[in-house]
């Protein structure tokens, strides 16, 4: 099953054949909210916003860990994210597209990263976090489509809520060579990994950040809002061509994370414990 998470913008469904929703209890707490179950095209999808219906949740306060461990638990094996996202590079224009495939974590606020601890050791690689495989399909769509898009880029994470200082901007763009700055796909891509689900971010950038030298240029809440809603139309066109022409029942590696990553035996499992890996090794 293929499951979408919406960004900043992108909390309805009316995009989507709405079948049910469900409140799903997790070992981690409430996800941002209920799972949407629907179609698109015949295929079936499941809708949760990252932040909540209403934005209710800071990118420090999202409970990573339900939203993923949700998704997993209701069959989800492949996800599609949409973010917005400052662009570090002159030639990613807001508005355009962008596909991570790297991840540089400047993360420092405290947010649980992984399914593991307490008694639950595993080391899982995220030498290439993104599925290929998801990644590639999508650009192949927006190419078909002929949106403007940008491949293999990286993506920094940082804490937010504040937006970022110059020093920052420049130290992400021109010290780290990262060419997205965002507030959310850490952990998400990581927790993806280790539920061992498929997962490509679609990156909307809205701004320049703040690395350009014209203050006129430095990016505020109504220009993210602004643009990421001008985009909206061509991200639900980008992704019903993602939908109605892939294979979303495919297996991939992704779904094999786990594999060699284990440092115990999940045989001797028991109670809550027993509960997280029984749906993290489906």
């Amino acid at each position: 099953m293929l499951g979408i998470i919406g960004g900043t913008g992108l909390y309805n469904v009316d995009w989507l054949k709405v079948i049910e929703t469900r409140s799903i209890e997790t070992p981690f707490g409430e996800p941002a909210s209920d799972l949407v179950f629907g179609q698109m095209a015949g295929v079936d999808l499941v809708f949760l916003p990252r932040h909540g219906r209403a934005h209710e949740y800071l990118p420090s306060e999202v409970n990573y860990r339900a939203n993923i461990w949700a998704l997993k638990s209701v069959g989800v094996k492949r996800i599609i994210s949409f973010s917005a996202t400052g662009s570090l590079q002159e030639e990613i224009k807001p508005g355009e597209f962008a596909l991570p495939d790297q991840y540089f974590d400047f993360v420092k606020d405290g947010r649980a990263k992984s399914f593991f601890g307490q008694g639950l050791v595993a080391h899982i690689s995220t030498a290439e976090p993104v599925c290929a495989k998801l990644r590639t399909q999508i650009f192949s769509s927006a190419k078909q489509l002929g949106l403007p898009i940008h491949d293999k880029k990286t993506y920094a994470c940082v804490d937010g809520p504040r937006l970022g200082t110059r020093a920052e901007s420049h130290f992400l763009k021109d010290v780290v060579k990262c060419d997205l700055v965002g507030m959310t796909n850490i952990p998400e891509v990581f927790l993806a990994r280790e539920a061992q689900i498929c997962y490509s971010t679609i990156a909307i950038p809205t701004d320049y950040d703040c690395w350009r030298d014209d203050p006129d240029e430095y990016v505020t809440v109504k220009q993210v809002l602004q643009r990421y809603g001008e985009s909206i139309q061509s991200a639900h066109d980008l992704l019903q061509h993602v939908v109605e022409n892939h294979d979303h029942t495919q297996t991939c590696s992704c779904h094999q994370a786990l594999a060699e990553a284990l440092m115990f035996d999940p045989q001797k499992l028991a109670g809550k414990s027993r509960d997280i890996m029984e749906v993290l090794l489906r």
